[in-house]
């Protein structure tokens, strides 16, 4: 068995700050939580999302990861995130943060802390990140698809990737809302459809606008095998390199800056894994099961099926990410 005697750090794992959910449950505009039989929904809009005890409790969290056999899970909030909250984002950022900080301490030797940001906001993002890491013990931070409606790459974010590289911390791309869920939501084709598609538009404008370029040293971090990217970089390489359609100030070919993203691997396609293993290689995979989204046993047991070899087992299940998090 994959499992057995075996280190695994699990590096996408979400719950919901008590905190956030009274306020999501007070509200009357979107982001919302209503009640609805015995249980919760979480209204943004089109896209309504089933709350279960999983998403709350951390209890559940840690009985998961024995049961599946994971060593240590880097813990994040759900969505929405601060910028949802108007002028209350960087509290609502501090009240996340020092949730996830709380429950690392609960269990030092299981979790390590991600945290959030209070995003568009810059000079208070950056004092987040000082006080997080100085005074919470964070590990690194989310960045979201959209920032309700803002893109990630905004101008305005420098100061923010520089800040980060210079500290070391991996920044964790997170899809948010899609800015187009109407054409999905008839369908329910938002979380199989449009997150990936944030996924792949978020880590795209990262590269193209430059910022890898300009920050050569950013822990960037992609979830879901980077979305359609790895399927489509073919395609925009040759848009950009044949055609001329595209930034011409890029220092290196599209393919190559994905070399210097790690990508986590949750996915229940094995061939999906092994098309960002022979794009990327091993050393730039991490195990991510998103938990609890997905159950991590879903996402090992399909790691388990392509059956690599021992060193590349050991990169992707916990060498790449004792890297990440130094």
């Amino acid at each position: 068995m994959l499992r057995k005697n075996t280190t695994i750090i699990d590096c996408q794992c979400h719950l919901f700050p008590p905190k956030t959910l009274t306020r999501l449950r007070s509200r009357t505009t979107d982001p919302r939580l209503i009640r609805e039989g015995n249980g919760e929904t979480l209204v943004m809009g089109a896209w309504r999302r089933r709350l279960s005890p999983s998403h709350k409790r951390l209890d559940r969290l840690v009985a998961t990861m024995d049961a599946a056999g994971i060593t240590r899970t880097a813990l994040s909030p759900n969505d929405p995130g601060p910028e949802w909250f108007g002028r209350d984002a960087p509290k609502v950022a501090r009240e996340t943060n020092t949730f996830i900080a709380r429950s690392v301490e609960r269990h030092p030797d299981r979790l390590i802390g991600l945290g959030v940001l209070p995003l568009p906001a810059v000079e208070p993002s950056l004092r987040e990140i000082d006080h997080a890491v100085d005074e919470l013990g964070l590990k690194g931070f989310l960045l979201y698809s959209n920032l309700k409606g803002r893109l990630p790459d905004d101008p305005r974010f420098e100061s923010i990737f520089a800040r980060l590289e210079s500290l070391g911390l991996p920044l964790f791309i997170h899809p948010a809302k899609p800015v187009w869920v109407d054409p999905l939501a008839d369908l329910e084709m938002i979380a199989a459809v449009g997150n990936m598609f944030e996924d792949t538009v978020a880590l795209l404008r990262l590269i193209l606008s430059g910022v890898l370029d300009r920050h050569p040293g950013l822990r960037l971090v992609c979830p879901h095998l980077g979305g359609a990217l790895p399927f489509l970089i073919g395609r925009i390489e040759h848009q950009m390199t044949v055609l001329k359609r595209g930034p011409r100030h890029l220092k290196k070919r599209p393919v190559d800056y994905l070399r210097q993203v790690t990508f986590d691997i949750v996915s229940p396609q094995p061939s999906a894994i092994r098309l960002m293993l022979d794009l990327v290689g091993p050393g730039q995979l991490v195990f991510g099961s998103d938990y609890p989204w997905v159950q991590p046993s879903l996402v090992l047991d399909t790691l388990e099926s392509l059956r690599l070899k021992p060193a590349e087992l050991r990169a992707i299940l916990f060498e790449n990410a004792q890297r990440l998090f130094d």
